[in-house]
């Protein structure tokens, strides 16, 4: 607009909506919307004489463009373009003798992926490969040229680009269908339709429950060449019974390049005009596939309607099993946690690769598994991965704003009836399988007797679940110590004629009996306490399963209540155990705590004012005897740290508010029966610049102070107990 002298203009928003039926929309027939606000924009000359005026109106997804000039402007067409991102969608001519009266006009257009389109229009757009319809009321609606596996490359033409991701034992196929393995079995999740001579397969496996199954390995079996590659857990790759070494660098493996970071392991396979890559971190599988249009893929990660029977590799036989339900899972609060990937940072990729199914495979899991092991960061991992992988979107943020930490299995190699999980949090250890666990009453096979020899062999998973270290166990002669297999991570005992270990050899009915016991070395870790349990195994040809005694400890008092009057503070102070560091399974009387199991002690008060007042642990210790003065004493915090004696203690939180906690492994005091007392002396510390946190050095766990020290006239006493 340039036939006046306007030099300056000001803008007013008016807000009053437009019903439909207003003149507004008599005037314009297509205008369907009701109007929402109206964008005023005057323009005037350097006397602030108004000299035109252009209003942009709001009708949802439609707008109108209204003109009128005044006696200013001189006589010269008025144009109006009507841009989007800068780039004209339309142009309209109006006469000066038209906008001197006003005009009102519609400018409604569409706008699908980026790009802009008329109103009343239907055109087939190159870019993406759609055909784009849009209506009067300014809706676009595309009906896209490509498959379902395919992607616009942009010049018209589609192009193969799909992903398939297996988690759990769950199976997101190419094309977004949801499938879960019902079974322990190894199922064909990309068969060789598409690049001949290739079988991929994925082995499911239970961990802690019979039920559910998880994605244990995959393997890439290579027809021609009679060879498979098994990538496992802890980044273990097999070139059949061969462990091959692998690093950053592909290197190439019978025509399939392999490589390994700290994602995990990739496989990649070019075939013609068909590239798969194939991510494997122990957890998940990500599988890539891209190359010309019109390709077929079979397997459960295909587009096939085979069934699970039918896709069952030939090797292996299908086997399910029933659990007890676990009544500590809450559905309602596993939906929450897995609706995060419709919030921010995971919205960045929701436009790219639907949330849907992988909302559903992490509800399918948790609402049936406990969440342990990582489990529920490994669900919200796996739809970060087929973001970075399928549409090169990053979220970075994620892992700080779901607190989820990276995978700690990465190195830890388990034997096939184990897995790897977390025994004590963020600790990775191999866990005995729940299906073999279930064939042993005690801790491995029976008692093995030959004509002049005996031998036992235990499950080392199995030993670690009661506290047991394999290599503190003897024989009658404490220089027969077990050997453990480092592939099966089996525990083996045994002794002969020739080295009797301290064998009771008895004669009975011309039968030679041979009689040993396997027991702990009698020295205790800690000196004054002892966190594991005795053990006692006898050896005979007569007893089929070893006898394994072990000391369990239940906690008297779960919680301890004590009102305390210091100085002019009064408050109520509560002691209170847990099992888990979230501090949300209280200790009750009824459970069986294990010897050298991790509790969670949490000292909270209630009465003090945060602001003014924080409360710090000086020191808590363990006696034989109900007085905190007993003779027999264990210290566990000192001033305010741990003790330096014992790497199992945490403290948390501890002069940093009204309340903290900290942690420790149970214990009993060696040669000691009865009940052992937790006692823990609280001060309280005026809040000034944080002088009230403990800082402890790391090396030697003891406090420095930084400022000067708090002072209490009247420190808290209070204790609790528990039994074995």
């Amino acid at each position: 607009m340039s036939g006046g002298t306007a030099d300056r203009g000001d803008l007013a928003v008016l807000t009053q909506d437009i019903p439909t039926g207003s003149g507004v929309h008599k005037l314009l027939p297509n205008l369907r919307n009701a109007g929402k606000c109206v964008n005023i924009i005057p323009l005037k000359d350097s006397q602030q004489s108004e000299i035109e005026r252009v209003e942009l109106g709001n009708f949802g997804t439609q707008a109108i463009l209204a003109i009128k000039t005044y006696s200013g402007y001189q006589n010269v067409d008025v144009e109006a373009d009507t841009q989007v991102n800068g780039l004209t969608v339309s142009k309209q001519k109006f006469q000066t003798t038209d906008t001197n009266k006003g005009i009102i006009t519609d400018v409604s257009g569409c706008r699908l992926s980026g790009f802009a389109y008329k109103t009343n229009t239907t055109v087939r757009d190159s870019n993406i490969c759609s055909t784009v319809t849009c209506d009067v009321s300014g809706v676009a609606t595309a009906v896209s040229d490509c498959g379902p596996m395919e992607r616009c490359h942009g010049n018209g033409s589609c192009v193969l680009n799909a992903m398939c991701s297996v988690t759990g034992s769950t199976v997101i196929d190419f094309v977004g269908r949801v499938q879960s393995v019902p079974d322990r079995c190894g199922y064909t999740l990309m068969g060789s339709l598409l690049f001949p001579g290739l079988q991929l397969l994925g082995v499911f496996q239970e961990r802690r429950r019979k039920d559910v199954s998880f994605l244990d390995r995959v393997i890439l079996q290579l027809e021609g060449a009679g060879v498979q590659i098994s990538m496992e857990q802890g980044g273990r790759v097999q070139l059949d019974d061969k462990v091959l070494t692998l690093n950053a660098r592909a290197q190439l493996v019978h025509g399939i390049e392999l490589s390994r970071d700290q994602t995990g392991v990739t496989a990649k396979i070019s075939v013609s005009n068909y590239t798969a890559s194939i991510l494997f971190d122990g957890y998940t599988t990500l599988i890539h596939v891209t190359g010309t249009s019109g390709a077929a893929v079979d397997g459960l990660c295909g587009n096939s309607t085979r069934s699970f029977n039918e896709e069952k590799g030939l090797k292996y036989t299908a086997m399910q099993y029933d659990d007890t339900a676990d009544s500590t899972i809450n559905c309602n609060t596993t939906t929450e946690w897995c609706n995060l990937l419709k919030q921010a940072p995971f919205t960045a990729c929701n436009k790219h690769i639907n949330p849907e199914p992988f909302i559903t495979a992490c509800t399918n899991t948790l609402c049936k598994y406990p969440a342990v092991d990582g489990l529920k960061c490994q669900n919200l991992e796996a739809y970060a991965r087929a973001c970075s992988h399928h549409s090169n979107v990053t979220m970075e943020s994620w892992r700080k704003k779901t607190s989820c930490r990276e995978a700690f299995c990465k190195d830890r190699f388990c034997s096939a009836h184990e897995f790897c999980g977390e025994r004590d949090v963020g600790e990775p250890s191999c866990l005995c399988r729940a299906i073999f666990a279930s064939k042993y009453r005690s801790t491995g096979e029976p008692t093995v007797c030959q004509q002049s020899s005996t031998s036992i062999i235990m499950a080392n998973c199995l030993l670690e679940d009661k506290s047991i270290d394999y290599s503190g166990l003897h024989l009658n002669d404490q220089a027969c110590k077990a050997e453990m297999d480092n592939l099966t991570h089996m525990v083996m005992f045994k002794f002969n004629s020739n080295n009797t270990c301290g064998t009771v050899i008895m004669a009975n009915n011309s039968q030679i009996i041979y009689k040993n016991t396997i027991m702990t070395r009698n020295v205790s870790t800690y000196g004054l306490i002892n966190r594991h349990s005795p053990v006692h195994i006898d050896l005979s040809c007569y007893y089929t399963q070893p006898d394994v005694k072990t000391v369990a400890i239940e906690v008297k008092h779960s919680s301890v209540i004590q009102e305390i009057t210091s100085g002019e503070w009064n408050y109520n102070l509560t002691m209170k155990a847990y099992t888990d560091p979230d501090r949300m399974n209280a200790i009750q009387t009824s459970n069986d705590i294990e010897m050298n199991q991790k509790i969670w002690v949490e000292l909270k008060t209630d009465g003090l004012d945060e602001r003014m007042v924080h409360v710090v642990t000086d020191s808590c210790w363990a006696t034989d005897q109900p007085s905190p003065s007993g003779s027999l004493r264990y210290d566990l915090i000192i001033k305010g740290c741990p003790s330096p004696t014992d790497q199992t203690v945490k403290v948390e939180g501890n002069g940093l508010g009204t309340s903290n906690y900290f942690s420790f492994n149970t214990f009993q005091f060696s040669a000691k029966t009865g009940a052992v007392y937790l006692h823990c002396r609280l001060e309280l510390c005026v809040k000034q610049n944080n002088a009230c946190a403990s800082l402890c050095s790391h090396n030697d766990r003891r406090r420095r102070s930084a400022t000067s020290k708090y002072e209490d006239e009247n420190p808290a006493f209070i204790s609790m107990s528990w039994t074995y």
